[in-house]
């Protein structure tokens, strides 16, 4: 089993803040085995019938576990997860339970306003820099190629069968359980159209005739996959200027395998490579941040666009480009958006940037930085 370092260190950070820490992340994204890495746990499978059946008294079952660590995985399978977990925290609260489960349960209104204040949450992503460490094997093509789900980063070549399962399961085990959507093939369709289009600017109107459904129900598709963690969405960062994006989201999906799947992609040409460089940088940065909320991009009405740029608050912003190589970068975005927020701190993240290095054009300086580099610099290490 490989110990996945960050996450582990992240769990043990995070356990002692509330009695109830929820793991969160797509299926097959390794909540399982992050799990069961961990020391000193009383593990329980609630997708067996007989794990179920010790819980029906929640009290009871909870007193044999007093002041244990406790993983509950798969708790969406018990008849009422919020019940038992929030038993857990309200009067037990030396014990502490790591709870995972379908991404559904995590985005109901339910779970949500019955666990406030009771729980921590931690988002489980597709792999990032650690992982690849950890695994063992840093070949970034073929992380980028094969996605971010172990199982698949570790096939010998693009499991491209085992993509389309998982979009089976996905819509039986997660969509139906919560949203009960009854257009399976609209909305497989527009998941796919999603995916083969990640990272450009979201138009429901464009999504709407080849899904053969309304433009409503298409916003309501996406909000759908943004709650469940399928697509990432940002929104355009803007102080209303005339000449700026201000309402149209650009929409990403959750994993650069899946994208490479879905454009029919089964080797990286090197024009292919910055483009999901791209994704996986947003992939790291939503991986350390926990959120999106503070991630944003820019663009004007002549084209001029900025990858992402992070928001802190109560600092300048965060102008950051993704470069394959630092050797193809052009200033010309970065000098637009400059003149419009001259205290905003600009970087350049390649992954040939090691050491990091600073350049001048004319009035800018423009950090270029490793991926770590910039990870560290948004959410420094504890």
């Amino acid at each position: 089993m490989v110990n996945r370092r960050f996450w582990l260190d992240r769990i043990e950070r995070q356990w002692p803040r509330r009695p109830v820490l929820w793991l969160r992340g797509v299926r097959r994204v390794g909540k399982t085995s992050l799990a069961h890495s961990l020391a000193g746990i009383e593990y329980f499978d609630c997708e067996l019938p007989r794990v179920r059946r010790s819980m029906e008294d929640p009290e009871a079952f909870l007193q044999s576990l007093r002041g244990r660590r406790v993983v509950l995985d798969e708790v969406h399978r018990l008849p009422n997860p919020s019940e038992l977990l929030k038993i857990a925290a309200d009067h037990f609260p030396t014990t502490r339970v790591l709870a995972t489960g379908s991404s559904t349960l995590g985005a109901s209104r339910r779970f949500r306003d019955t666990l406030t204040g009771r729980k921590t949450e931690l988002w489980l992503t597709p792999m990032i820099e650690a992982d690849l460490e950890d695994f063992g094997q840093r070949d970034l093509p073929h992380r980028l190629l094969q996605g971010g789900l172990p199982p698949f980063f570790l096939s010998s070549a693009p499991p491209e069968r085992e993509f389309q399962e998982w979009m089976d399961a996905y819509w039986a085990k997660d969509i139906q359980e919560l949203f009960r959507l009854e257009r399976r093939v609209s909305f497989q369709r527009f998941v796919e159209l999603l995916l083969a289009q990640s990272g450009g600017i979201f138009e429901a109107t464009r999504f709407a005739s080849p899904c053969e459904v309304s433009r409503t129900t298409i916003a309501n598709y996406l909000a759908v996959l943004e709650a469940t963690s399928v697509a990432i969405v940002l929104r355009p960062f803007s102080s209303r200027r005339a000449n700026e994006i201000v309402a149209a989201p650009k929409v990403y999906g959750f994993d650069t395998g899946f994208v490479c799947a879905h454009r029919g992609w089964t080797h990286l040409r090197p024009e292919d490579r910055g483009h999901l460089w791209e994704h996986y940088v947003l992939n790291e940065l939503t991986a350390r941040l926990q959120t999106t909320a503070m991630l944003r991009y820019w663009r004007d009405k002549q084209g001029h666009e900025v990858d992402f740029i992070w928001t802190p608050r109560g600092r300048p912003p965060f102008a950051i480009e993704c470069k394959w190589s630092a050797r193809d970068f052009d200033p010309g975005n970065l000098a637009v958006f400059a003149r419009a927020y001259p205290k905003a701190e600009l970087r350049v993240v390649a992954q040939d940037a090691q050491p990091a290095f600073t350049r001048q054009h004319g009035q800018m300086k423009i950090r270029f930085v490793s991926l770590s580099t910039l990870a560290d610099e948004v959410a420094p290490p504890a």
